[in-house]
């Protein structure tokens, strides 16, 4: 690890855990030269590092401001399985299995997999993060391309049940983001406390040969999470 991406870490870590609070100003270029013996082109690379992750914002004048990362970052661009997520959280994380079930294709999924007949599953997961039921994912899977699947593999890992045992190479997605109003089901699932809304994300996933095999649909409370990614200008 370059010496930037070790202050990086260092500096990550101490806003994770809180010795740095949000709202607050991390230590000058100059007090940071100094506590890390390291130059002032070595500080900036990890301060902008930092910037593009989003765990600061730099005021002019003012130094780096530190931002409130009370929030789980979901990578937008990124397909990303939960449990992979849960790495990076650093906090107490439990799935519940609400729903688990083998069917035939109701006629309202048939368009969103691309699918004239067959069986899914249709699985139905709580996340709990810190004690608190914050999101509800729900999994529509094409049972023609992944056979097999148990409660088990839910419980654990969806991807790594079709990676690491079906051999399957998942590639890409496609996600719709909106904010929607929670349903009443919604509210009794999650511990909604006073938000009336959710922020619903579609995500359609394709393994590496572009074939459909997932369709998802996750509510999220909303004051719990931050959509981040990564975006370039492009003069159009």
């Amino acid at each position: 690890m370059s010496k930037y991406q070790m202050i990086y870490q260092n500096l990550l870590d101490k806003i994770k855990y809180k010795e740095i609070k949000s709202g607050s100003y991390l230590p000058s270029e100059n007090e940071l030269m100094k506590q890390y013996d390291a130059s002032r082109d070595t500080v900036r690379k990890a301060l902008n590092l930092l910037l593009q992750n989003g765990y600061i914002q730099k005021n002019k004048g003012k130094g780096s401001l530190v931002l409130d990362v009370d929030r789980i970052a979901f990578p937008v661009s990124g397909v990303t399985s939960f449990k992979e997520l849960q790495k990076t959280m650093h906090t107490d994380v439990e799935t519940i299995v609400h729903i688990f079930e083998e069917k035939d294709i109701p006629d309202d999924l048939k368009e969103e997999l691309y699918m004239d007949k067959g069986k899914i599953y249709h699985i139905e997961r709580v996340r709990k993060i810190d004690g608190n039921k914050v999101i509800l994912d729900t999994d529509y899977i094409n049972g023609n391309i992944i056979q097999g699947l148990k409660k088990e593999h839910a419980q654990n890992s969806l991807y790594e049940y079709i990676e690491k045992e079906l051999g399957l190479k998942i590639s890409f997605a496609r996600k719709e983001i909106t904010v929607v109003k929670a349903t009443n089901k919604e509210k009794e699932l999650l511990d909604m406390k006073n938000y009336d809304l959710v922020v619903c994300v579609k995500s359609y996933t394709y393994l590496e040969d572009a074939t459909l095999f997932q369709y998802t649909i996750a509510k999220h409370r909303p004051d719990k999470f931050r959509f981040v990614d990564f975006a370039r200008r492009t003069e159009l």
